[in-house]
């Protein structure tokens, strides 16, 4: 009703002495025609003002319910489905390398060798706005091998969940993703203390430069047999500050796995290179009923440079007899020639990206890196021998998901297993070898 008038009234607007307020002869009628167009411009002007005022509210409404959706959804329809987002991922290695043989030993497992270290592919994403999920398995094998394989709940900006297969809490070199350590093996400890992905259920708790973190697993996908019900509690605090322009990380963990009654365990380690099976280092089969562990970790990253060490120590109680303690660790410097910077994220090494890639006209990034690393497997009345490493690394990063290593590792054993066929409990061996390696 209001717009009729306001269209009436616009129209009286038009008449021409209305609209230009000229004067008729002087009258009753023509002086009463006047004051109602008068009054009649008036409700014409309060209603425009009313008009207007509706349309800035209507504007403003609808700017707060989103400018694009001027008309609210109808209650009957159905929310739409949650955003699902899939990114497929993958990487490949390529090692070849030589081994040395120590006088008096025998050949087997040792020279030269190749093999394909690893060829992944797998999938991450989102599920809406809190869920998100990893699924990665691994070829390289005679079959293939799931690695992670997990759900994730970020229940807060700083609280998630993780459910599956993923990594336990053990160790910085462990953590940090073999895209990017500065050697083609991590440290003996890791291996040797039986370091690797197992099927449990953690949380993470990140504000500022603390990270806390904590789980229970069983084993890995592929020993969740019958038989293999052990369970483990593993812990991890970090602390990564930055102080000026340096990356500073202080780190703990713990675990602690119950075997569930007695089982044979080898604590041992290969030279220095995955390419062979053979292994200087070993203990006997031990009747082990618990394993626990505590590790230390310290690191800084400034420019180019990086430094970073690690200590573990293990316990293992036996089923009778003295409990051994073992021990490994390792102390590292490298430094970028390029002048790039090592990458760091959430607690653990992560992608450094060359300055200028080949790609641009530049060399890329060169890195070199020097390492000791010590593994003592001699304690309680057992004879596992211990090994020192001395290793150089030379690392070579074209394009930033492309990476050349060469490494060379000078390994110093004894009291050894392999004491007696070398005729002698002290002994040196070298290893040469390098990596090929893309990811996406």
């Amino acid at each position: 009703m209001n717009k009729s008038v306001l269209m009436a009234g616009s129209a009286l607007l038009f008449v021409p002495g209305a609209a230009e307020g000229q004067s008729h002869p002087a009258g009753a009628a023509n002086q009463e025609r006047l004051e109602t167009i008068g009054n009649l411009q008036a409700e014409v002007e309060r209603l425009r003002a009313q008009v207007d005022a509706l349309i800035a509210a209507n504007a403003r409404s609808g700017s707060a319910r989103g400018a694009h959706a001027p008309n609210p959804p109808s209650p009957d329809l159905a929310e739409p489905a949650p955003a699902v987002t899939f990114k497929p991922s993958g990487r490949l290695q390529l090692d070849a390398g030589w081994i040395g043989r120590p006088d008096g030993a025998d050949n087997t497992g040792l020279g030269f060798g190749s093999e394909i270290r690893r060829a992944r592919l797998g999938a991450e994403g989102r599920v809406g706005r809190d869920f998100g999920y990893r699924v990665e398995v691994d070829f390289a094998n005679a079959e293939a091998e799931l690695a992670d394989a997990y759900i994730k709940w970020a229940v807060s900006k700083s609280v998630s969940i993780k459910l599956g297969q993923h990594n336990s809490f053990q160790s910085l070199e462990e953590l940090s993703s073999s895209r990017f350590t500065s050697f083609m093996e991590r440290a003996a400890f890791t291996d040797a203390f039986g370091f690797e992905r197992r099927v449990g259920a953690s949380m993470t708790y990140k504000s500022g430069a603390v990270i806390a973190s904590g789980g229970v697993f069983t084993a890995n996908s592929a020993e969740l047999t019958d038989d293999e019900n052990a369970i483990s509690a593993d812990a991890r605090l970090v602390y990564a500050p930055v102080l000026g322009a340096s990356q500073l990380h202080f780190g703990a963990s713990f675990h602690h796995r119950d075997l569930d009654g007695e089982r044979a365990v080898k604590y041992r380690q290969r030279p220095f290179l995955h390419l062979t099976d053979r292994r200087f280092l070993a203990t006997p089969s031990l009747a082990i009923e618990r394993e626990t562990s505590v590790g230390a970790e310290l690191a800084v990253i400034h420019g180019p440079f990086h430094a970073v060490g690690e200590a573990h120590w293990l316990t293992a109680d036996r089923a009778t007899g003295t409990d051994p303690g073992f021990f490994g660790g390792y102390a590292e410097v490298g430094y970028f020639l390029t002048g790039e910077t090592r990458g760091y994220k959430d607690g653990t090494f992560a992608r450094t990206k060359p300055a200028r890639s080949l790609s641009q006209g530049g060399a890329g990034a060169i890195q070199v890196n020097f390492r000791h690393d010590r593994l003592d497997l001699n304690d309680g009345g057992v004879l596992g021998g211990t090994q020192d490493l001395v290793a150089l690394g030379l690392t070579w990063i074209p394009e930033g998901n492309v990476r050349f290593l060469l490494n060379y590792g000078h390994l110093i054993y004894k009291s050894g297993p392999v004491a007696v066929a070398v005729g002698r409990s002290r002994y040196a061996n070298d290893t040469v070898a390098m990596r090929a390696q893309i990811d996406f």
